[in-house]
């Protein structure tokens, strides 16, 4: 797959839609990606991170699209976590 079809496709989580794909988080020194940056839905910017407005970015972990762990479909990236599973995914976005 390139980088660019990964692009504003949905991510869910247990066939809940959770978020849209933003961009690709890459170590320049280890060559490697680790993580994507979602645009979580209001409602799960507010349940899983108490966040009060819509529009709230986060870091899912590269530890989230493991083998067994996620699936890609035509419809977006399917992760096997329940919403209340995704704070182990999830990290806040460091602007620089």
């Amino acid at each position: 797959m390139k980088s660019k079809e990964f692009m504003d496709k949905d991510v869910f989580a247990l066939d809940e839609k959770i978020g849209t794909v933003k961009e690709i988080g890459i170590d320049p020194e280890e060559w490697k990606i680790t993580h994507l940056e979602i645009e979580l839905e209001k409602d799960i910017a507010e349940s899983v991170l108490g966040a009060k407005k819509g529009g709230v970015r986060n870091m899912l972990a590269i530890s989230a699209l493991e083998q067994g762990v996620a699936r890609w479909t035509d419809k977006g990236l399917h992760l096997k976590a329940s919403k209340d599973q995704l704070h182990m995914y999830l990290r806040p976005v460091i602007e620089t």
